[in-house]
Formats: C-alpha cells, structure tokens, sequence
C-alpha cells in the first residue's frame, strides 16, 4: 500500500510488552538477591533483557537501513525524542547532586557536623579519579573525530575512533570497579557513603550502557549501514556519550574534589 505521508507508522511489536516484563523480573531477582542471596533470578532477567535488547535494535535496523522507513521527518522526531531523554537523564542526575549538596553545605548534628563524616576516609582526587577524568576526556575526543570521519566518508579513521572510544570506556570501568574494591567505606557509611555510591555507581551503569550503544555503533558502521548523509543511531550514541563526560566532570568537580 503507497504512502502518501512521510511518517513512519510502527507495526505491532512484541518487544515493549516482552522487555518490560523481563525488567520486572529482573527488579524481582535483584530484591531476592538482596535479601536471601539467590542470583537466579536476577541472572535470567538480565540475560532476557539483552536478547531481547538485541532483536528489538535488529527490528530498528532493518526499519531504518534495509527500509528506508527513517525519512527526514522520521529522523528529526528521532532526534527530538533523544534530546528529550537525555535532558530527562540530566534531571535524574540532578537530585543526586541535590542530596550531596544538601548534606554536605549544611551538615546535620547526627554526622558531627562535619563534611565529609569523621569516619569516612575519602579517595585522593588526584589519582584514580584523574585518571578516569582523563580517560572519559579522551574518550570524548576520539568519539567528535568518529563523528567527523564519518561526515567526511573516512570509514577506516570511523573504526579506529570508535575502537578507541570503547577499549577507553571499558578501561573506565574497570578502574571503578578497582575503585569501589579499595573503599574504606561502604553505601551503608552514614550519607556520604550513600550519595557517593548511589551518584557515582548510576554513572558507572550508564558508561556501560553508553559503551554498549558505541559499540552497536561500530558494529554498524563495519557493515555500512551509516553514510555520511544518514547515521542517527552514531549520532545519538555521541550524544549520550557526551552527556556521561559532562556528567563525570561534575562528580569529579563536586563529590571528588570539592566534598574532600
């Protein structure tokens, strides 16, 4: 049946009802873990999550690439809504820094009046956390030269950057993992053991998340699937990339350097 409208209009599809059922367990198997250590659970939803992670961005795929389903005003609407979810991530992040400031500024009696805790002994900003601000910072700049390589139809400068933006957000989390090992303190430490945990850790999930979506990326990029005219799903995995930069400065800045 021809179009006479440049929208694209979804078929039905299984994967929301599917995927939000899977996160629920997921949520359930965690609670379980939580209280009676049993992972099973907790493991099955993870892994439903990711498979079905893997055919609903197949699905997208083929809408986009092989389709042709994804035109200007598809793209532009496509835009908005990331703008939308990141601006949506921001906020989310916000009321983090909300808790941290409002301990820190004005300590209450039951911490001794006293930022950071006198219990708590904090981490050196100058070393493992400069060294991951580095490492985002440089990530940051190999993901702008992706971006410029494939405007300019580079395919080859494409995969280098991307490679590099990966191996550096995968560096990043094991030297947070390393990080959290060497704690002197844990989520259960008064407030500032649970605003330092809870900010720094959901930034930590989202570098794995962002690392997975440039990984997508590059995975389509290797078969052609961007041109230098078409390539939102590159272009939304940068922008999200760069939103997890901005958002580790201001941890840094904040909860590593300046709540010492």
């Amino acid at each position: 049946m021809k179009k006479n409208h440049p929208f694209h209009l979804v078929t039905k599809s299984p994967w929301p009802i599917i995927m939000s059922i899977n996160i629920m367990n997921m949520m359930v198997g965690t609670t379980m873990w939580l209280t009676n250590k049993q992972k099973t659970t907790m493991i099955l939803g993870t892994m439903m999550i990711l498979i079905c992670m893997f055919l609903w961005w197949r699905d997208v795929t083929r809408e986009s690439t092989f389709q042709g389903n994804h035109t200007k005003l598809v793209v532009k609407g496509l835009k908005m809504g990331m703008i939308m979810f990141i601006l949506s991530e921001i906020m989310f992040f916000v009321s983090f820094f909300w808790a941290f400031f409002h301990s820190s500024l004005s300590p209450s009696i039951e911490i001794g009046m006293n930022w950071p805790p006198k219990s708590i002994k904090t981490f050196n900003p100058m070393e493992v956390p400069m060294l991951n601000t580095m490492i985002l910072l440089s990530s940051g700049v190999s993901i702008t030269w992706a971006h410029q390589s494939i405007l300019m139809n580079k395919k080859k400068n494409f995969n280098k950057s991307m490679l590099i933006t990966i191996l550096l957000g995968v560096y990043f989390s094991i030297l947070q993992k390393w990080e959290y090992s060497e704690s002197s303190f844990t989520m259960a430490d008064s407030i500032y053991g649970s605003t330092f945990f809870i900010s720094t850790g959901f930034h930590g999930i989202h570098v794995i998340i962002g690392t997975t979506f440039i990984l997508v990326s590059m995975l389509r990029g290797m078969n052609l699937h961007f041109s230098n005219k078409h390539h939102l799903g590159f272009e939304a995995a940068s922008w999200y990339w760069h939103f997890v930069d901005v958002v580790w400065l201001f941890l840094y800045i904040s909860i590593y350097w300046w709540g010492k």
